[in-house]
């Protein structure tokens, strides 16, 4: 794969009208295991990024795992700073990625990440952004991001 083939594919889903079903070109990685993850731009230049949770991403008290939590913040950075229009950040890296769990999640409704572009310059792309459900946030979000350079 070159470095400006696109990694990944945003295209309309019908089962989910406004939504874009956020899909990997290269089948069998790590995203498989979040399931289907979909994305939408916000009304206020924001995006949100939903996953819908099951059993495989539980922890033993029946809640959502802190590593699926991690992993779909890590997910929702690139297809949230691509959806609020960076430029290439389906090519990049995580530089850093802080998180605080606030509550924790459910695994009977979607969980969702609004990620917000709070500054890209011409190799990185600072994001933030709140994961949430319908009771409250489950966890907060700050990552730099490093545009993929030529190999």
């Amino acid at each position: 794969m070159n470095d400006t083939a696109p990694v990944f594919t945003s295209t309309p889903d019908p089962d989910h009208p406004g939504w874009n079903r956020w899909e990997l070109v290269d089948e069998g990685r790590f995203l498989d295991f979040l399931g289907a993850v979909h994305v939408r731009p916000e009304p206020d230049g924001k995006a949100r990024v939903r996953m819908e949770p099951g059993r495989r991403h539980s922890n033993m008290l029946n809640a959502l795992h802190g590593g699926t939590v991690l992993g779909f913040v890590d997910v929702a950075l690139f297809a949230g700073a691509e959806t609020c229009g960076a430029k290439a950040a389906g090519n990049g890296v995580t530089l850093d990625c802080n998180v605080q769990f606030l509550s924790p999640g459910t695994l009977d409704e979607p969980v969702d990440a609004v990620v917000e572009v709070l500054r890209e310059t011409g190799r990185l792309i600072f994001i933030r952004g709140l994961v949430e459900q319908s009771h409250g946030p489950v966890a907060s979000f700050s990552a730099t991001v490093r545009k993929a350079g030529k190999r």
